[in-house]
C-alpha cells in the first residue's frame, strides 16, 4: 500500500474511533483514455492539425541525408553556473547531462544529476507541413557557436548558445539558441525551422528523471508527469503505472517530469503571461530493449507550438522542486508539487503554507535545526490547543450530567424518532450542551498533520537533513525506533486518560487503549521519520495537560453531579 492510502487510511481510522463517522474514500479520478487525441489550444496560434497533434512515433520515415556520416564524431559543450553544470551536444544541441551542484546525490556519488545516464531531454521531434514524417533533429551534427566551454559566475551577464544544422542539399535547416543565466534554473530556448503550415514539434524528456535517493523504490513510484490544463485543473500521473501509450489534452499552461524532488519543466514563451500555450504530452510506451516481455521503456513528450514562419521558443525549468522558484515563475508551478489529495487541498493548502511559513521562520530567524523545528512545532501547537481541550472536558462533564434525563427521553420516544431528536435538542439548549464541542480539539490536528505528512515526504529544504539517528528527516527511520516511539506514546497519553477519569470501567475504551497505538504504528510505519518526531513530541506534550484536565474534571464532577428532572 502507497504511503498515501496508508495515511488516508490511517487518518480515517482515527476519526472513525472517536467520531463514529463513515469512512470517507478519495473521489476516483477518472482514467486518460490512450487514444485520445491532443486538441489545439482555442485561440492559440499554432499550425497543428485539426485532427491533433501527429504522434511522433508513427512512420519513422525519416529525411535522409548523406550528412549524418557514421564517423561523424559527438562534440559536447559545457555550460557552468553556480546553480548547475550542463553539458550539450552537437547532435541536435541536446542536454546529455544537467547536474545541480548545490544538492548531493544519494544514489552515487558527486551531485544530483536530472539525466538518466546515456538518455538526453529536449530532443526535438519535428513534423514538417503535417507530412506524417517523423524528422529526429537529435541525430543531425549541429555546429555550436561558441564552441568552447561557458562558464558564468555570480553577477555575469545572461550568454547564449547556439546550434545550427544546414542540410548540404538545402532540404531543411535547424537552429536552437539556448541563453543561460548565472541566478536562475530557468533556460531561455529558441528556435528556428524552415517555415511551412502545419508543423509540428515534440521536445522529448525521456523516460524520467534519474534516481537520486536512497530508497530507489521511493523516488521511482513518484516518478510522475503532470500538466496544467488551461479548462480543467493540473493533471499529474505516474509513469511506471503506465503500460500503454497516454496522452494528456491541451491547451497547458506547463508541462513536466518530476520525481520526489526535481523537476524538468516546460513553459511557453517568455514569461507567465505569453499568449503561446502548449498542445499537450503524450507519453509513448515501446517494449524494452532487455528483452523482457514485462518491462516497457517509457518516453515523455511535450508538444510545442511552431508559427508559420517555423520560429518556436519556451522556457525550460531543470532544478529542484524549491516552492518560492517555482511559485515565481507564476501559472500554479508549485502545485507540479501537489501537497494533499485533490478533493482535500482546498483545505490543506492553508494549513501547508503556515507549516512552511513556521518551519522557515525557525529555522531562518531562530536558528533551529529541522529536527528541534518539528519538536517546537509540536510543542506549540499542544500549548494553543490547552483552550479547546479544556472546553472540551467542560462539554463532556455536561453531557455525562444530563445523560440520564437524554437517556430517559430515548427510551419514552423511542417509536418516534422526530419526537425524540426534538426532546434532547431541547435538553441540550436549556443545559447549554454542545454535542459537538467534544469532538472539535480531535479534528483540528488533522489537517495540521496531513500537511505535515506531505511537507516532510516533498519538501526539499528537509531532504538529507539528519537529526538524533535519523539520517534523513525525509525518509522513515532505518532503525524503526520512532515508529515505536509513536505508538508508545499513543499508548501513555490514553492510559493517563482513562485512569484520571475513570475510564477503565468501559470495555470499548479500554479496547480503544489498545488497539489505537498498534494501528497507528501499522498504517504509520515507513512514513518519514519526521512525521513521527512531530506526532511522538505533541503526544509527550499533552501528557500535563491530561493530568491537569482530568483533575479539573473531576472537582467539576464532584460539584455539579448529575442533573435531575424537576419534581
Amino acid at each position: 500500500m502507497r504511503p498515501a492510502a496508508r495515511m488516508f487510511l490511517a487518518l480515517t481510522l482515527i476519526v472513525g474511533v472517536f467520531l463514529l463517522t463513515d469512512v470517507l474514500f478519495p473521489p476516483i479520478r477518472p482514467e486518460v483514455d490512450p487514444e485520445a487525441e491532443i486538441e489545439a489550444a482555442g485561440e492559440v496560434e499554432e499550425p497543428v492539425a485539426e485532427e491533433g497533434l501527429p504522434d511522433p512515433l508513427a512512420g519513422r520515415a525519416e529525411l535522409e541525408t548523406e550528412a549524418v556520416a557514421a564517423d561523424e564524431a559527438e562534440r559536447l559543450v559545457t555550460v557552468e553556473t553556480p546553480l548547475y553544470r550542463v553539458t550539450l551536444s552537437s547532435q541536435g544541441g541536446v542536454v546529455r547531462s544537467f547536474e545541480l551542484a548545490r544538492y548531493e546525490s544519494f544514489a552515487r556519488e558527486g551531485p544530483v544529476g536530472l539525466v538518466r545516464e546515456g538518455e538526453s531531454v529536449l530532443r526535438g521531434l519535428w513534423i514538417p507541413g503535417g507530412s506524417g514524417e517523423t524528422v529526429d533533429l537529435g541525430r543531425y551534427p549541429h555546429t555550436a557557436t561558441p564552441a568552447g566551454d561557458i562558464r558564468l559566475v555570480e553577477g555575469d551577464a545572461p550568454e547564449t548558445l547556439t546550434f545550427r544544422y544546414d542540410h548540404p542539399a538545402g532540404r531543411f535547416f535547424s537552429e536552437v539558441r539556448y541563453t543561460f543565466r548565472p541566478d536562475s534554473y530557468v533556460i531561455q530556448v529558441e528556435g528556428s525551422l524552415p517555415a511551412l503550415e502545419r508543423s509540428a514539434l515534440f521536445l522529448d524528456l525521456g523516460p524520467g528523471l534519474a534516481i537520486n535517493e536512497l530508497q530507489e523504490s521511493e523516488d521511482r513510484r513518484m516518478m510522475s508527469y503532470v500538466g496544467n490544463q488551461v479548462d480543467d485543473d493540473i493533471r499529474s500521473r505516474e509513469l511506471e503505472r503506465l503500460d500503454e501509450p497516454e496522452v494528456l489534452n491541451g491547451p497547458l499552461r506547463w508541462a513536466a517530469v518530476k520525481s520526489k524532488f526535481f523537476v524538468e519543466v516546460i513553459l511557453p514563451g517568455r514569461d507567465a503571461n505569453s499568449d503561446e500555450l502548449l498542445p499537450g504530452i503524450r507519453v509513448a510506451v515501446a517494449p524494452s530493449d532487455n528483452g523482457s516481455e514485462d518491462e516497457v521503456e517509457r518516453s515523455v513528450q511535450v508538444g510545442m507550438p511552431v508559427s508559420d514562419a517555423g520560429r518556436y521558443e519556451y522556457r525550460a525549468y531543470l532544478g529542484p522542486m524549491e516552492r518560492e522558484r517555482l511559485s515565481a515563475l507564476g501559472d500554479q508551478l508549485e502545485e507540479v508539487n501537489p501537497y494533499g489529495w485533490a478533493f482535500l487541498r482546498p483545505v490543506i493548502r492553508p494549513f501547508v503554507e503556515l507549516a512552511l511559513w513556521a518551519i522557515r521562520f525557525l529555522h531562518e530567524t531562530l536558528l533551529l535545526s529541522y529536527g528541534w523545528v518539528l519538536v517546537v512545532i509540536g510543542v506549540v501547537i499542544r500549548l494553543l490547543m490547552w483552550p479547546l481541550n479544556r472546553k472540551m472536558m467542560l462539554s463532556q462533564v455536561k453531557s455525562m450530567a444530563v445523560a440520564p434525563l437524554a437517556q430517559e427521553i430515548r427510551t419514552k420516544y423511542a417509536n418516534d424518532q422526530q419526537r425524540m431528536m426534538k426532546e434532547t435538542q431541547k435538553l441540550y439548549r436549556e443545559h447549554g450542551v454542545n454535542p459537538l464541542a467534544g469532538c472539535l480539539p480531535m479534528l483540528i490536528p488533522m489537517p495540521v498533520l496531513i500537511a505535515l505528512f506531505f511537507v516532510f515526504q516533498n519538501t526539499i529544504e528537509i531532504r538529507g537533513v539528519p537529526f538524533l539517528w535519523f539520517p534523513d528527516l525525509s525518509a522513515s527511520d532505518p532503525l524503526n525506533i520512532i515508529p515505536i516511539l509513536m505508538g508508545g506514546s499513543t499508548f501513555l497519553t490514553q492510559f493517563i486518560t482513562m485512569r484520571l477519569t475513570g475510564g477503565n470501567a468501559n470495555p470499548q475504551m479500554k479496547m480503544m487503549m489498545y488497539m489505537m497505538p498498534i494501528m497507528l504504528m501499522v498504517f504509520f510505519w515507513t512514513f518519514p521519520s519526521g512525521l513521527h518526531l512531530y506526532y511522538t513530541t505533541m503526544n509527550l506534550a499533552s501528557i500535563p495537560q491530561q493530568v491537569l484536565i482530568g483533575r479539573e474534571r473531576k472537582r467539576v464532577q464532584a460539584r455539579s453531579g448529575p442533573v435531575r428532572r424537576p419534581a
